[in-house]
């Protein structure tokens, strides 16, 4: 049996983060049949107070032997099953800093209660029945969204928006199971099997569970975000074109080439689509060796980054250093920005001097704090997803329900094959229990130990 999976005491933890001189409160979580008696023996609430299920107590925390005191606190009690675990559960609410919630949760383990493992508390939602597997999941994306849009995705998962349509799929799955078996064991008192009808069926999961894989990319993009590397030649403006981005002065802006000599990072949200941005030091040949290695981490960067945007001097022009430059992240998702635009009397371009393969193309001043607006549209265009809203993305699925919703695919194609190959029934049923396997170990119906131990040891300890 995994560490993880021996649920059984009263566990307790910290559940708020421990930030020295910041937070005004802290809270020592506590669970299990034995949580009201631990409250008991360390809190003391004062005059006629009731000790009661969803009831806060005001109230001190103190040592039981030595009667010190420990804390002026509040006690939050939340008897089972109505609790987030569906155990007896007792928060102590202490206020914010390093020691007193140390000291708290010392005296929780001392009075009996064991360490919690990380994502324990939700693990025993989970086996406890209060939550499914998908709405496990959807409480770490939910601690760890990054845009407004990832946190609305992860509670419409946790509100079950996912978790429906594959108990759904799941259940139209065991009824074609059952309808086949039931002619294997009993062919003589049933009518013949509706063939048509069962192909009809199968033919429509799978297109239901494609639409749900669909949603992995923007899934995917909502929880790890975009990383986008500003590259060029020193110079040609990256660095206002970040900070114009950004509204903030996060990088150093000089007429002097090779002013940044270090990556300079800044956290945005694009469409929803939370971005990482990289301004990078100007890439050319210099002896310079601080700068060296400043344009040694720029080309790291671009090679790494999801998203290049190319930036060159609109008054300059395409030049043999842009070329060069060019050459080395072609090679990645790019989109040119020809910036400076403003300074260019009139304001054309010839647009023919630039390389053709070359498909997006931005124009901006970002000294004036122009084309943005375009340059995140381009943006989100390359990434396919256009502008992003949160109703879109009601159903976004990780890379462990994708990979059960491929195999659950995998299986309903190759019973489709069985079908067509006129093979008997007793074939159909073998691929058929697979993708119903596969279906429910999305939600947590049929799922194993090594599953369970791999998503809850990702959540932080308290959860």
């Amino acid at each position: 049996m995994s560490e993880l999976l021996a649920v059984t005491g009263t566990i307790a933890a910290i559940a708020t983060a421990v930030i020295p001189q910041q937070g005004s409160v802290n809270i020592v979580r506590v669970s299990g049949s034995q949580a009201i008696a631990i409250a008991q023996a360390l809190f003391y609430a004062p005059g006629h107070q009731v000790w009661e299920s969803h009831r806060i107590l005001y109230g001190h925390i103190r040592h039981p032997q030595k009667k010190q005191l420990v804390d002026e606190a509040l006690l939050l009690i939340m008897q089972a099953p109505r609790s987030y675990t569906r155990e007896d559960v007792v928060e102590f609410h202490c206020h914010g800093g390093i020691m007193v919630v140390q000291e708290v949760l010392q005296l929780c383990l001392e009075q009996g209660a064991r360490l919690a493992q990380p994502g324990e508390f939700t693990l025993r939602a989970f086996l406890n029945g209060r939550l499914d597997l998908t709405q496990a999941e959807s409480i770490a994306d939910l601690v760890g969204a990054r845009s407004p849009q990832a946190a609305q995705t992860a509670l419409a998962g946790l509100q079950g928006k996912l978790a429906h349509p594959i108990r759904q799929l799941h259940a139209n799955c065991l009824d074609i199971l059952a309808e086949i078996e039931a002619r294997i064991d009993f062919e003589e008192d049933l009518p013949p099997l509706d063939n048509e009808t069962i192909i009809s069926d199968i033919h429509r999961i799978v297109g239901e569970i494609t639409q749900l894989l669909a949603t992995k990319d923007k899934g995917e993009l909502l929880r790890t975000g975009l990383k986008v590397a500003i590259v060029g030649r020193p110079n040609v403006g990256k660095s206002s074109l970040l900070n114009a981005w950004s509204q903030s002065d996060r990088a150093i802006v000089t007429d002097l080439p090779g002013t940044t000599r270090d990556l300079v990072e800044s956290q945005l949200v694009v469409g929803g689509i939370p971005v990482q941005v990289l301004d990078t030091a100007g890439i050319r040949e210099t002896v310079d060796p601080v700068e060296k290695i400043g344009v040694e981490r720029s080309r790291r960067a671009a090679s790494a980054a999801d998203l290049v945007l190319l930036t060159v001097d609109a008054a300059a022009g395409w030049t043999k250093s842009d070329q060069e430059i060019y050459t080395q992240v072609q090679h990645r998702p790019l989109i040119l920005v020809i910036n400076k635009i403003d300074l260019l009397e009139p304001i054309t371009i010839d647009f023919s001097k630039y390389p053709n393969k070359i498909e997006k193309i931005v124009t901006t001043a970002a000294a004036q704090n122009q084309g943005i607006e375009a340059l995140e549209t381009a943006i989100l265009e390359s990434v396919q997803t256009g502008t992003v809203q949160a109703a879109d993305l009601d159903l976004a699925i990780n890379q462990r329900q994708a990979a059960a919703l491929t195999q659950a695919k995998i299986s309903l194609e190759q019973v489709q094959v069985t079908i067509a190959n006129q093979l008997p029934l007793d074939f159909w049923t073998i691929d058929l229990r697979g993708a119903i396997q596969a279906l429910g170990e999305i939600t947590g119906e049929q799922v194993t130990e090594s599953v369970l131990d791999r998503i809850f040891s990702r959540f932080c300890i308290g959860k």
